[in-house]
């Protein structure tokens, strides 16, 4: 039985909330979907917090100046400053939901300052913001009846007409279902795993809004959570969208050193408040690479990480704030300063280890800045989406605001969707279970899991030459016939879809990255040091 909505979003940070929000606002029929729980979210990390101009030392041309110059030539100008000019409003209303940014004594935001900013413009709750925008988002969700949110759901694929049609093959153990003549093609709904039960569920909808977040599992060593798997990139590319820019993988220079895949990250607001980094002969080296030093843009930082790594051979650099007294670390920084205590660091007393991961993806989904794609009813917001705000090279706490602008650009959009637009009803037969999977076959994916994230850090990190490049394809190439024919011939799994998806996007990312013969932004390569004249998106379509 089929499970009828308005508007199905997928995911549950701050974009999905937010979009959820206004779009039930206007009286639709809203279902979220969350592979784990709702808190479970790359917002949820978040710690430095939302860059936005509330003061009167900071304005809007500085702001775009700052991320125009991070983006490396490659921003999209209107892009940029539309986000930048909406911003204080969309944040207004995150405070009209209760959230409460950090004030100093006499009241006013205490604004910190993160690399590449100019200004000190970031709106935050201490170091732990994401986790209070979400807390502040689910809340209002809760209250909100028009509002379903669906834990433990994976959403599979899109479901378009064309593909109930046949025009692009029916979906997988599908058979096609009619067509209305003259139909274009466009959203119908979702195929969705329930996890508990393990069985798939079919879910109508003429709007599908993606709000995945990130692909950061795609590298070995990452900051992101576990979620973070590029489902969305995955199933927009499956559904026939462009997708642009996916060389451009933001590596956090300042994340604790250890050998677990998952990284805790020590928020560049700490740099913002006097941290200098240092090498093996406690040397501070960022003034040898850039004028603003240790609040350098990210990707420039984290080049320069990795050099002073691999020059002295050391697993790591240091980062040093032994200059700030205990009292203010623990009471700006109490998650950060809790978590190095754990770890046996006292952030006032000794420099801690730190080594660059990977955090962010720059490219994406391609949409208009009214979050919509190429495909009728298909929508995507925040990280899996490509604006061309960031460019080539996301400036700090940026994305957050990207994420609450285009969750209301997207819900005016899609009000306006449904109002004009005409469909025809559309037949989408159920899914069809192909049969299960022995233990032996199921340890190919667990091999294949950890083969695609070393492949994609050893040959396609944050500095690379062609040669790799082509390496990484190969391997790609195999892992994802072996992944393609478990997925084609045994019942799905919530980490044989993940898996599906990463393998996906890494052939997106190196697909892009061949195609730049340039270093720029985050994309840097040996082959190509050089940076063109003429800054092009990278741009990957469906043939």
């Amino acid at each position: 039985m089929a499970h009828r909505f308005d508007v199905l979003v997928v995911g549950s940070g701050i974009a999905g909330l937010s979009f959820a929000l206004k779009v039930a606002e206007r009286g639709r029929r809203v279902a979220i979907l969350t592979k784990k729980t709702s808190v479970e979210s790359n917002t949820n990390r978040a710690q430095g917090g939302i860059a936005v101009v509330m003061s009167s030392t900071d304005n809007f041309a500085t702001h775009v100046r700052d991320t125009l110059v991070a983006g490396d030539g490659l921003c999209a100008g209107g892009a940029v400053r539309a986000i930048v000019r909406d911003g204080p409003a969309r944040v207004q209303e995150l405070v009209d939901l209760g959230l409460r940014f950090s004030r100093d004594a006499r009241g006013r935001y205490e604004l910190g300052r993160e690399g590449g900013h100019t200004r000190r413009r970031i709106l935050h709750v201490k170091d732990m913001t994401g986790k209070a925008i979400e807390e502040a988002l689910l809340h209002a969700v809760s209250r909100d009846r028009r509002i379903t949110l669906c834990e433990h759901c994976f959403a599979i694929d899109v479901i378009t007409s064309a593909r109930m049609a046949g025009r692009k093959g029916p979906p997988r153990g599908l058979r096609a279902g009619p067509a209305a003549a003259g139909d274009p093609n466009r959203v119908v709904g979702l195929y969705a795993l329930d996890v508990r039960t393990g069985r798939v569920q079919t879910l109508v909808a003429p709007v599908v809004m993606l709000a995945t977040g990130g692909a950061g599992l795609v590298y070995q060593y990452t900051t992101n959570p576990d979620i973070a798997t590029g489902d969305g990139v995955a199933m927009a590319w499956r559904a026939g969208v462009e997708v642009r820019n996916m060389e451009f993988i933001q590596f956090h220079p300042t994340t604790l050193y250890s050998t677990a895949p998952s990284r805790f990250l020590i928020s560049e607001a700490v740099r913002g408040e006097g941290a200098v980094l240092r090498n093996q002969q406690g040397e501070q080296f960022m003034r040898r690479y850039h004028p603003m030093a240790d609040l350098a843009p990210r990707d420039i930082v984290a080049r320069a990480i990795d050099r002073e790594m691999k020059r002295s051979g050391a697993p790591h650099v240091w980062l040093d704030i032994t200059h700030r007294s205990e009292a203010f670390l623990r009471g700006r920084f109490p998650l950060i300063f809790k978590t190095c205590r754990q770890f046996g660091f006292n952030l006032a007393r000794e420099m801690v280890p730190v080594v660059p991961a990977a955090h962010y993806a720059c490219g994406g989904v391609a949409t208009t800045l009214a979050a919509e794609t190429s495909l009728p009813g298909l929508y995507a917001c925040g990280e899996v989406a490509c604006t061309g705000l960031h460019g080539a090279n996301r400036l700090a706490s940026n994305s957050l605001l990207e994420a609450v602008v285009m969750a209301h650009r997207g819900a005016e959009a899609v009000d306006r969707y449904l109002r004009t637009a005409g469909r025809s009803p559309v037949r989408i037969r159920p899914w069809v279970d192909l049969g299960g999977g022995t233990e032996d076959e199921r340890v190919v994916v667990s091999h294949n899991w950890d083969e695609l994230r070393r492949t994609m850090w050893d040959y396609v990190g944050i500095v690379r030459t062609t040669k790799r490049l082509e390496r990484a394809r190969t391997r790609i190439a195999n892992l994802r016939k072996e992944i393609q024919d478990y997925y084609w011939n045994f019942s799905v799994e919530p980490r044989l879809l993940e898996l599906r998806n990463l393998v996906e996007v890494a052939e997106l990312i190196v697909t892009c990255a061949l195609q730049r013969h340039e270093s720029r932004g985050l994309h840097s390569t040996l082959d190509y040091p050089r940076k063109l004249k003429v800054a092009r998106d990278s741009v990957v379509k469906r043939p």
